[in-house]
């Protein structure tokens, strides 16, 4: 009993130095260019489940759980949208149990984001699902649309939670709209465009402005149909060794501070 009344103000210290210490870090990099929307590819959950020893279900709760680190990092740092490729649309084949289990942990951690007082509403953080949502079981799609409806009127920041996702899928939906417009308006011209295409992606849709960095975790350096449209120009692709459950302002910062080195040799 005694060691852990001792532990106990000893852990309460730690935490707040470390959150001071985060904090002076931010203040620091918030002080050059910030990039304005950060796509991150949440790699490494499993893997980081097998190196604890932990059941698989487990290492994607805690994945979910740094999520919601890193978005309030990339708010604190005034990043303007957070994009975060949490199931892709081949995740689907995966086994029965493991979808199961993940679309479960959607449901729960959907509607405790849009909970009055988590991070939000916290700070005015508007939730845009990205995706084939019509391929999501009826008890997600409705915490989604609960956790949208909540957070339409934020207007600090967007995140985009993209699942179930592909970009092929994505630009597939697009060119369709932009074909199905176009008919509509029974127009002579032909010719569609690039713009047009883009602005009908998903993410234009939601508001998002052009990418700036995409980050995978994990240490594996491929898009895995990710924002394929979106990295065509000036987007940077960051690759970090980092098991997502554990990606941190500490591997987070080297990314912005390259970011902020390319902007001023630009300059």
């Amino acid at each position: 009993m005694l060691p852990q009344l001792i532990s106990s103000p000893f852990a309460w210290v730690r935490d707040q130095a470390a959150a001071k210490a985060q904090d002076a870090l931010i203040a620091v990099l918030k002080a050059g260019p910030v990039p304005q929307h950060v796509a991150f590819i949440l790699d490494g959950n499993r893997r980081y489940a097998r190196s604890k020893g932990m059941p698989v279900k487990l290492g994607h709760a805690d994945g979910f759980y740094n999520l919601r680190k890193m978005l309030e990092i990339c708010i604190k740092l005034n990043v303007r949208c957070v994009s975060a490729y949490a199931f892709s649309i081949e995740n689907f084949k995966r086994s029965p149990e493991e979808v199961a289990a993940l679309m479960s942990l959607a449901e729960d951690k959907l509607l405790e984001l849009c909970q009055k007082g988590d991070i939000l509403d916290q700070y005015g953080i508007r939730l845009v699902v990205v995706g084939h949502r019509d391929m999501l079981p009826e008890r997600v799609l409705a915490a989604a649309e609960k956790a949208e409806n909540l957070t339409k009127n934020n207007n600090r920041a967007i995140f985009n939670l993209c699942m179930p996702y592909t970009s092929r899928d994505e630009i597939t939906t697009a060119v369709h709209s932009t074909v199905q417009s176009r008919l509509e308006d029974e127009t002579d011209d032909t010719e569609i465009t690039a713009e047009e295409i883009e602005a009908h992606l998903m993410t234009s849709l939601s508001g998002s402005p052009p990418l700036d960095i995409l980050v995978r975790s994990s240490g594996v350096k491929r898009l895995s149909d990710y924002m394929l449209w979106q990295c065509s120009e000036d987007a940077q692709l960051q690759f970090s060794s980092t098991y997502w459950p554990e990606f941190g302002l500490l591997d987070f910062m080297p990314i912005i501070l390259d970011y902020q080195r390319k902007v001023w040799s630009k300059a």
